[in-house]
């Protein structure tokens, strides 16, 4: 599988999962405290709106990285010229 295959994947991924952690945070503050049993997985619903900035801004910065290096085509070999 080529490299740049791997990095449009896992760039795939990113967006989806920065998809789905944005939808998570809450307009009002409540976030994970609004489902109930997803927050239990956390000693309290700070340590997991602290959690969930930090994954979604983890996902952001990579999101951006990987655009900027597919965008600018540093991956692919360039063809000679003729």
């Amino acid at each position: 599988m080529a490299v740049v295959s791997i990095v449009k994947i896992v760039w795939s991924v990113a967006a989806i999962g920065l998809t789905v952690l944005v939808l998570l945070h809450s307009p009002k503050g409540d976030g994970l405290g609004a489902l109930g049993g997803q927050a239990q997985l956390f000693t309290s619903t700070k340590s997991a709106e602290i959690t969930l900035n930090r994954v979604t801004w983890t996902l952001t910065a990579l999101f951006m990285g990987l655009t900027v290096v597919l965008s600018a085509g540093w991956l692919t070999t360039p063809t000679p010229a003729l």
